[in-house]
Parts: C-alpha cells; structure tokens; sequence
C-alpha cells in the first residue's frame, strides 16, 4: 500500500491511548493563556520562544522544562481545559477510549490541593463521555525520584476519589530510582484493587523491566525499549502477553533512539511482543498519537496488518471490560 493510504487507514481505526500524561499535553497556546489567567511569573513570552527551548538530549532536559510549565496549572478550571483540550484532540484522532496519567505531586508540592486538580480532569472526562461517547481511565502516577513515604502521603490522600481511579503508575527519573523503590505502595495498591503500571526501561536497564514484573507485579510497561536487549525478558515478555506502551516521537526526541528509522516497533511486532503507540507527551515531543503512526509509516516499513494489530494491541492492552475490548475489536475489523 502507499504511504498516503496507509495514513488513512490509520485515521479511520479506532484505537485507545495508553501512555498519555495529561500535563505532557499543555501545549504553548494553553500555557500561556494560564501563565496569563493566573498572573504567573512565567519566563517565556511567546509561543516560539517556549516550542525553542523544547530541545532535549535526554529524560532530564525534559523533566526541568515540564514541571516548569507545570507551573501554570493553578484551579479547577486549569485541569478541566487542559484535559478537554486533549480529549478533544484525541477524539479528531479517532481515539475511542484513553487511559490517562496525572502527577499529584508535581501539584500538592507546589500547594495546588490533589482535589483541585483531580476535580477538574474528572469533569473533564466525564464531559468527553456524555459528549462523544469516549470511555477512559485515570492512572496517579507517583514521581520515582521522590521517595516511597510520599507515595503512600498521596496514596493517602487519593481516598476520597478511588472512585475515580483505576490504576497506579510510576513516572519520572527513571536512572537511578528502580521500580522495587516502590515495591511496598505498589502492594498496598493491588490490595486495594487498583490496577499497576509504571515505566521501566526507556532509560533504564532490562534489570528494571524485570523488578516492574516481579516486585511491582505490574499489569503493564509503559515504554520497555531496552526489553529487547535481554532475550530471556523478551521471551517472557510475549508469553506473558504484557502489553508495551511504546511511544516512537517520545523516543525520537529523548534520544532513545536516533532516529525513527531505527525504532524497535516493527522488531517488537516480529517478535510477538504486545506492543501499542502512545504519544507520551504530546505537546513537548511533536504529536498525538496518529502523528505517531503518521512518522512510523514515514520511516519504518509497517505493513497494513502491523497497523491494524498495533490498533488492536491497544485495546487487548486497557483496562476496559472484557465486553468492551470485544466491541471495539470488532470494529477495527470493519475497517
């Protein structure tokens, strides 16, 4: 098939989101506006001059400028148009369910209240739901470079909206900060019925992948680049049928890989691995998550059926009832 049909068919899949942080999709317009909505003292007085400093060499560049921009985000109203803002653009991208990531403590550190920011995404998924019929999910993601008694601080304090909550992850430095760091609130999580996620090797070696599995006892690995240098994990990984929420733009531009011609999905694919497309963070690293598809195609040689199993991986991969999952099977295979 031609590149330019292949970019339609992925247009008219349905297809979930996996790997998407919901502060990772603040894009400049929006940054500023808040900046200005809030009288922030923010550093950057345009919209070039903020896509300007968005040149990473790796995780760490990154980090400094997201919580910095974090900074923004100040009331309800920020949260609600930050996520209704992504679900928006996410549903332009025929994205018929996402599972969402959000990190309370980048907010509660800067006195922003966890309720304040939650209150406002779950309005904002609710509306996506009621408006356009996309299911969700929301993961609270604990920041790895901040230690293990904090994580169980805002364990503590998502109480009041477990409702609202379907899973835990682990995000952040990853260098430096394994997974069995956690390996106490990650058990304390499960025993309340939530679902365990958390990245482990993007930076990181295949030691990490192997801890997220056994001391995390993760449902999935966000990100799992570095799993293919261990043919043993590789191996459990596609019996164990663990779902990999790959990003490639993520990778691209934190230097995983160096350019998208060498990324691993298609290797991944071949190798049986329940590998998905993610966008990671959107706005800092150039796109959602057909823009993902759209540079894969570009430069990897993904047949139709990688496309349509990649779209299927990603709903085997949700959280979503079994029932569900068979629906929207079921309609990728209309396509």
């Amino acid at each position: 098939m031609k590149k330019s049909d292949l970019k339609a068919y992925v247009a008219a899949l349905p297809k979930a989101e996996l790997h998407l942080h919901i502060e990772g999709s603040l894009e400049p317009e929006l940054m500023l506006k808040l900046a200005r909505r809030n009288n922030i003292d923010f550093p950057f007085q345009s919209v070039e001059e903020i896509r300007k400093a968005y040149q990473f060499s790796e995780l760490q560049d990154f980090l400094d400028i997201y919580y910095q921009g974090m900074n923004v985000l100040q009331t309800e109203e920020d949260f609600f148009d930050l996520t209704m803002a992504y679900l928006n653009r996410a549903r332009a991208d025929n994205v018929r369910h996402a599972e969402i990531f959000f990190d309370p403590q980048g907010h509660t550190a800067r006195g922003v209240p966890f309720g304040t920011a939650i209150s406002g995404i779950v309005t904002a998924l609710g509306m996506a739901k009621m408006q356009f019929g996309m299911t969700t999910k929301l993961i609270m993601c604990f920041l790895r470079h901040l230690p293990e008694e904090d994580a169980f601080e805002t364990l503590d304090q998502a109480d009041p909206w477990l409702d609202h909550i379907a899973g835990i992850g682990l995000d952040s430095s990853e260098l430096g900060h394994p997974p069995a760091k956690f390996k106490n609130v990650f058990a304390k999580a499960k025993d309340m019925g939530l679902k365990l996620v958390a990245h482990a090797g993007e930076e990181g070696p295949p030691d990490y992948v192997y801890e997220a599995l056994d001391q995390l006892k993760v449902d999935r690995i966000d990100h799992g680049n570095r799993s293919l240098e261990d043919e043993a994990l590789v191996a459990r990984l596609a019996a164990e049928e663990m779902t990999l929420t790959v990003c490639p733009l993520s990778n691209l531009k934190l230097c995983v890989v160096d350019q998208i011609s060498t990324h691993p999905i298609k290797r991944m694919l071949d190798l049986g691995l329940r590998a998905t497309v993610n966008s990671d963070d959107p706005s800092y690293f150039g796109g959602y998550v057909n823009d993902n598809f759209y540079a894969l195609i570009d430069a990897v040689d993904l047949t139709k059926d990688d496309i349509r199993t990649l779209c299927e991986n990603s709903f085997k991969g949700s959280f979503l009832p079994e029932g569900q999952k068979r629906a929207q099977l079921a309609a990728i295979a209309k396509v």
